[in-house]
């Protein structure tokens, strides 16, 4: 007679138990950054927080700080595909997007996925979080973004202004995604496209309906 089989539950793919600890661990780090900041949790934490072991913890990342900035580099990576596509938008496909109040399908998708990030944005770049980001993301996409709405005159001169003008709209925009992102996003991602098109065209005295 056959010995009995034993039925086995399937094993799960190494690479999906550790995309689930490390979703587990982003929520931990968020969470506990919202709650304490950054600077006063520990691995301890999170590992708590995660439910997992201090040794899963180890297998992946050398301390907290490498997984701060790991989820950060992911961020920035993911951003850096809209920052390819900005720097290949025209003056004129802004003008034509601000007068017929189409929003750009272009900053729609960007703001979509500021938006399914928002939970960590919201962490890091608050008063718990890492201070370090906020210039990146600022480098990484609103730069660009004012880059492209420059006009050929302007990106073409050497003169020391055009660094300072670039350099005040970037940090402007970089305010506007911060504001979006602490208010609780209730704007739309069509909504939040007119509106940075609209802060860089927008005349005195103009109406401000979108």
């Amino acid at each position: 007679m056959p010995p009995a089989t034993v039925d086995k539950a399937p094993c799960v793919p190494q690479d999906r138990r550790i995309a689930r600890s490390k979703r587990a661990l982003r929520g931990a780090l968020v969470q506990l950054m919202e709650e304490r900041g950054f600077d006063n949790l520990s691995v301890n934490d999170l590992c708590e927080r995660a439910d997992l072991t201090r040794a899963t913890f180890y297998n992946h990342f050398h301390d907290k700080d490498e997984l701060l900035l790991t989820l950060e580099d992911e961020v920035i990576a993911d951003l850096e595909i809209f920052r390819v596509d900005l720097a290949h938008l025209s003056l004129l496909d802004l003008a034509v997007a601000v007068r017929t109040g189409q929003p750009l399908p272009l900053l729609v998708a960007l703001f979509d996925y500021l938006r399914e990030q928002g939970d960590f944005l919201h962490a890091v770049l608050g008063p718990g979080g890492d201070i370090r980001f906020g210039p990146r993301l600022r480098d990484c996409v609103c730069t660009d973004l004012v880059w492209s709405i420059l006009h050929d005159r302007y990106r073409e001169s050497t003169t020391s202004f055009v660094g300072y003008y670039v350099s005040f709209y970037a940090g402007a925009y970089l305010g506007v995604i911060m504001r979006w992102i602490e208010t609780g996003m209730q704007e739309s991602s069509e909504d939040m496209a007119r509106i940075a098109l609209r802060l860089f065209f927008i005349q005195p005295g103009e109406s401000i309906v979108l």
